[in-house]
């Protein structure tokens, strides 16, 4: 008699689990696919020659103080140049010599204060002359300024997690759970304090700002966070007023999971040379 009245309860319990799994799969893919298609992901790629096959990883993005040292592990088969100017400016191009050390091209790109960007190029020349661009199109790499671990950290941790609740309150909904409520209030916290509090801070940190997104500017970081942020509160005063209004509580679950699929950083702060002193 108890194992009939239990197995509804056993059989609720793993699809439970399967649906936390198969979201946080879901929240995993997300955060790699964010990771290798937003524009602070280095290039990489393999330079075939006939002296050698070059490795290279050209950064895209600078914390901290200092310029940012390209390396480039070549024979000393190979010079290089790396030619360079700050993005959207009026400056001429530089170009420089590489330093060969160690077994690498070393080159540096001139420090830049936060949100500064430098477009750059890296030129390799082999003992016979010949000529090879390493990347197909010019790279922009954007400066910012050092972020504390502490608030780093928990900031990923958060946001990951709400991505996690999220999701996993938007299967709640399909498979119709009787945990909505729960899930929704969790969500809206982990969203809150991962994007809307500790986001703001590291943006200060990086950039000096607190918010650069609507109605002061166009970061679309800032501007995403915000749009999850309202349709969770909406969402949960929906469902606060009638638990019925589940349809809010996935919608907002499927907004969140469009906008992180949008690459982060894209429209980010950016300093506007043109209106700053010629180099």
């Amino acid at each position: 008699h108890r194992d009939l009245h239990s197995f509804p309860t056993r059989r609720s319990s793993d699809l439970s689990i399967i649906l936390w799994i198969l979201s946080f799969l879901l929240m995993a893919g997300v955060a790699v696919y964010q990771r290798l298609t937003g524009p602070t992901y280095p290039i990489s790629g393999t330079l075939n020659t006939k002296y050698e096959n070059i490795d290279y990883k050209l950064p895209r993005t600078h914390g901290g103080d200092g310029g940012e040292i390209i390396r480039i592990k070549v024979s000393k088969e190979f010079q290089g140049e790396i030619v360079y100017k700050r993005f959207k400016s009026n400056d001429d191009w530089s170009r420089k010599n590489m330093e060969y050390k160690d077994g690498y091209l070393l080159a540096e790109i001139p420090y830049q204060p936060p949100a500064g960007k430098v477009i750059y190029e890296i030129v390799l020349k082999d003992r016979d002359g010949k000529k090879y661009i390493l990347n197909d199109e010019p790279v922009i790499i954007r400066f910012k300024g050092d972020v504390p671990d502490y608030f780093i950290i928990p900031h990923i941790i958060f946001i990951f997690l709400a991505m996690w609740f999220s999701t996993r309150t938007g299967f709640e909904v399909i498979f119709k759970g009787n945990n909505i409520y729960k899930l929704t209030i969790w969500t809206l916290m982990l969203l809150g304090f991962g994007g809307m509090i500790l986001g703001p801070i590291i943006q200060e940190y990086a950039f000096g700002a607190l918010w650069t997104g609507w109605p002061f500017g166009h970061d679309l970081t800032d501007n995403k966070t915000l749009v999850a942020f309202i349709m969770w509160i909406v969402a949960f005063w929906k469902i606060n007023k009638n638990r019925d209004n589940t349809i809010w509580v996935l919608i907002a679950s499927i907004i969140l999971f469009v906008i992180f699929l949008i690459p982060h950083s894209v429209l980010g702060s950016e300093i506007d040379y043109t209106k700053l002193p010629q180099n």
